[in-house]
């Protein structure tokens, strides 16, 4: 039968010339401009692309901790509390940052146990300037001078003589590690509070990028590497310092594709990036930014643009130079953003090879 069918075909061939005079002209070959670019010698870097988000680092549950009572005074979302500020109020009664790791978990008055909250609530005193004849000594132990230096502390809040009590209740003080940014709040003025209720969220105020990568490229990336991050409407790229690598993979939801097969993206791990932008991005938060991860580099190589890279017959890549001959070309790293790749072949560094017209 497949006999039958070609014998078939090849008549018919014959037929048409036959009847036209002359064999059907061949389909045009696209031609396809070309322009030339000079061979170069430099550094390359192979680096890979990346989304992630920029934030801040740090969440801190705010709780309230004190005598329930109605919300007085809250601070605005995107605010920054510093030692020593209001940070929110309930029956009128404000709660004031100061800086340090152990949480308030008692009044702080005479007669109280020694403890690192103790230490913690004189270094604050000393730093805001409240132990000017240096009577402090900066310790666990709650004394006299640690009494006197609450006392001018009251006197700066404005509390007449009587008020002044040298103590500080449990839940007129929260403890944090720095500076407080106020994410979200979840007591706002008006609500109720209640001992242990959640009254706001808040974040440190260094400014960091979080990007999800592959696991099988979390070798690549080291805590204190340098990478590039663009962050969308700025201006070029800014380097950030990596200062965190998650140790925990997570799965990726699938995309569009992956959904129609019912799978999962590959495994990521989360790693955290950290940043110095303009003041003017004071207010960017949970803005998508591109993350440039270097995986490998090479001082001194020669390079050509990777669209100048054609398939040799047989396996392997050529380039094409300006007289039509072809030089068989190993490429190596390839860089991502100045799509250069590194070459090794029978090219000098300013020859002129051929690129495709953009």
């Amino acid at each position: 039968m497949a006999v039958a069918v070609t014998a078939f075909g090849v008549a018919a061939a014959g037929a048409g010339t036959a009847v036209l005079g002359r064999p059907h002209p061949a389909a045009p070959v696209a031609q396809v401009s070309t322009n030339t670019e000079a061979v170069t010698r430099g550094p390359v870097a192979e680096r890979t692309r990346f989304s992630g988000m920029l934030g801040f680092d740090g969440t801190y549950q705010v709780a309230h901790q004190g005598e329930p009572g109605i919300v007085t005074a809250m601070t605005e979302a995107g605010t920054t509390v510093a030692r020593g500020g209001v940070v929110y109020a309930v029956a009128n009664h404000p709660v004031r940052l100061l800086y340090g790791v152990v949480p308030a978990y008692r009044d702080l008055a005479a007669g109280v146990t020694n403890g690192p909250d103790v230490k913690q609530l004189e270094e604050n005193l000393v730093a805001l300037g409240m132990d000017p004849g240096k009577q402090i000594v900066v310790d666990e132990k709650f004394t006299a001078a640690t009494a006197a230096a609450i006392r001018r502390w009251q006197a700066s809040w404005g509390l007449p003589a009587a008020q002044r009590t040298g103590r500080l209740p449990q839940g007129s003080v929260v403890f944090a590690s720095g500076l407080l940014r106020i994410a979200q709040v979840q007591a706002p003025v008006g609500a109720a509070a209640a001992p242990g209720q959640p009254v706001l969220s808040a974040t440190s105020t260094n400014r960091v990028v979080t990007s999800e990568i592959p696991i099988v490229r979390q070798s690549q990336v080291h805590v204190g590497d340098q990478v590039q991050v663009t962050v969308t409407g700025l201006t070029g790229p800014t380097t950030g310092t990596v200062v965190r690598i998650g140790r925990t993979a997570t799965d990726q939801q699938p995309n569009q594709q992956q959904q129609q097969g019912g799978q999962n993206g590959p495994p990521t791990v989360t790693i955290t990036i950290q940043v110095s932008l303009p003041a003017t991005t004071a207010d960017l938060d949970q803005a998508p930014v591109a993350v440039l991860i270097t995986a490998a580099s090479k001082p001194n190589v020669l390079q050509v643009p990777v669209v100048a890279l054609l398939p040799r017959t047989g396996g392997g890549y050529q380039v094409r130079l300006p007289d039509g001959t072809f030089v068989e070309v190993k490429p190596g790293l390839f860089d991502e953003v100045t799509g250069k790749i590194e070459v090794t072949g029978n090219l000098t560094v300013g020859q002129l090879v051929q690129v495709p017209v953009s």
